[in-house]
């Protein structure tokens, strides 16, 4: 991995709402579901409108009945959690990237 992505990486992560994330799954009155990523753990399942913020949330996927728009492997929930720990993870990817680099060019500083 050169430098250079590395930079891009840690620019995209520093400038994104800060973590943790978490996978919260929200409803309205309508027949509309939210797979949301937020700022703020769930207090239960299924909260409604108007009982959240939208200020916690960072992304969400809207599942409609009838659905306009579907994900079409239905991994909806899946895709929320994977963003919800690369938040966390691609930090520590990049920092563990640059400590093995520096253990070849310094085998000594361990």
């Amino acid at each position: 991995m050169d430098e250079s992505l590395l930079q891009e990486i840690e620019s995209c992560s520093a400038a994104a709402t800060p973590g943790p994330w978490f996978v919260r799954f929200l409803d309205d009155d309508h027949a509309m579901s939210l797979v949301a990523v937020s700022t703020v753990e769930s207090s239960s399942g299924g909260e409604r409108w108007p009982d959240f913020s939208n200020g916690e949330i960072i992304a969400a996927t809207l599942v409609q009945h009838p659905r306009y728009v579907d994900v079409e492997d239905e991994r909806w929930d899946e895709n929320a959690a994977f963003i919800a720990m690369a938040r966390e993870a691609i930090p520590r990817l990049v920092a563990e990237v640059r400590r093995l680099r520096s253990r070849l060019t310094d085998p000594e500083d361990v």
